[in-house]
């Protein structure tokens, strides 16, 4: 086994630590670049190529005036950005393979910001004090597996000597692991699913596969559709199929899968192709019907609990009109072709003629409102059809590639 790996992580308080953890990379044969990112010193129980100084003159600081100044929270801020920008130059430069690194709150801020830098692919291995709970904020949306490190990274002891060494067989084995090149380089389209519009996207995605594309899924879960706007907006995919944009009711109604409020921008900023459709506009999540919010408990809303984990609020009349709003001012700073397609027998499957959530009112004042505030020359095309209808899908795969072959070409 051979290859390069980045260490990185605060070597002034856990130089034990990342001494044990770089043994055991060097024992499965590769290579090691450490970089320290701690403010209050550093070690001389290995070489450091880049040391603390270096980081924070990148991050925009003297490592002198951090120190001087003691806060916590400002060091962490520096030291992030300026691991971030070395991880990224030591990467384009060539100079290693992977990346691993390891901390409590703050090291795992610092390490999860350089690996963030990395483009996907680049192996990136974390352990992690905060591993087994929410890591959205860490892992942004890049490939970055957490480790939790059952104990905290404080010394090397019995639990921690096998969560170090089985992290390091990780990254080493990720290094060594050979990916099969590519048996084509079709064009690429992201799609947007739920569990909701699954008969529509697997329909459209291999009819698509029959005119030579290669289509991306994403679930709509919020990081889902956050990952699709990022590869929009990196260039990495051709155009964007967006039949499930149910994370837009979440971000207005306060649900747990929003996607923040710039979906829908990206793909419409770089001049992509983009269908929009309003799939599972009517529904929002939460978790269990505990959490959601009283407002929204004591308002003779509409309720339906999909598993015990799951509960799905049915988006009101007034809802559905704010969001034709937000989807029409999105649409209309949109440099590229983009077009609506609007199932009018519901949105989703709970949406259907006759089921839980069918609201043929609110599904209406979504499409009104977007008519009223869109520019006159995007499409809106109905169709009689609910989104999982064969039809429909078919529909969305003729008005995909109409808007493909509208795209200006490159200059």
């Amino acid at each position: 086994m051979s290859g390069r790996v980045l260490i990185i992580g605060t070597f002034d308080s856990k130089a034990d630590e990342f001494a044990f953890l770089r043994e055991r990379i060097i024992e499965n044969g590769c290579e090691v670049i450490a970089v320290n990112a701690g403010v209050d010193g550093s070690t001389d129980l290995f070489p450091i190529e880049v040391e603390a100084s270096i980081v924070a003159f990148e991050g925009g600081e003297a490592l002198a005036a951090l120190r001087d100044l003691r806060d916590r929270g400002q060091a962490i801020s520096v030291m992030s950005y300026g691991s971030a920008v070395i991880a990224k130059r030591l990467f384009d430069e060539g100079r290693f393979d992977g990346i691993i690194g390891m901390g409590g709150s703050g090291g795992t801020g610092i390490v999860t910001a350089a690996m963030r830098a990395l483009p996907l692919g680049v192996p990136k291995v974390c352990v992690s004090t905060l591993a087994a709970g929410d890591v959205s904020p860490f892992v942004g949306t890049k490939d970055i597996v957490m480790i939790p490190s059952i104990v905290d990274v404080a010394g090397v002891n019995r639990i921690s000597r096998t969560i170090l060494t089985r992290a390091a067989g990780a990254i080493c084995g990720m290094i060594a692991a050979k990916i099969p090149e590519a048996t084509d380089e079709r064009p690429l389209i992201a799609a947007s699913m739920f569990g909701n519009t699954t008969d529509c996207v697997d329909a459209c995605r291999a009819a698509l596969d029959g005119h030579g594309y290669e289509t991306l899924v994403f679930h709509a879960t919020g990081t889902g559709g956050r990952i699709l706007e990022s590869l929009a907006a990196e260039g990495l995919v051709d155009a964007v199929l967006d039949i499930t944009t149910t994370e837009w009711a979440d971000e207005l109604c306060g649900g747990i899968l929003s996607a923040g409020p710039e979906r829908l921008d990206a793909p419409g900023r770089c001049g992509l192709p983009h269908l929009i459709v309003p799939g599972c506009l009517d529904m929002c999540n939460f978790g269990p019907m505990s959490t959601v919010p009283e407002r929204h408990r004591t308002a003779n809303r509409n309720f339906y609990e999909w598993t015990d984990a799951v509960t799905l609020m049915r988006t009101t009349v007034e809802e559905n009109r704010q969001l034709g709003e937000i989807f029409a001012r999105k649409a209309n700073a949109a440099s590229g072709p983009v077009a609506f397609l609007i199932p009018l027998r519901g949105v989703s499957v709970l949406d259907g003629d006759g089921e839980l959530f069918c609201d043929r009112e609110a599904d209406a004042a979504f499409t009104s409102s977007l008519r009223e505030h869109l520019r006159e020359d995007i499409p809106v095309v109905e169709l009689d059809a609910n989104i999982n209808d064969p039809e429909f899908a078919a529909k969305a795969v003729e008005m995909m590639l109409e808007l493909i072959s509208n795209r200006p070409a490159s200059p």
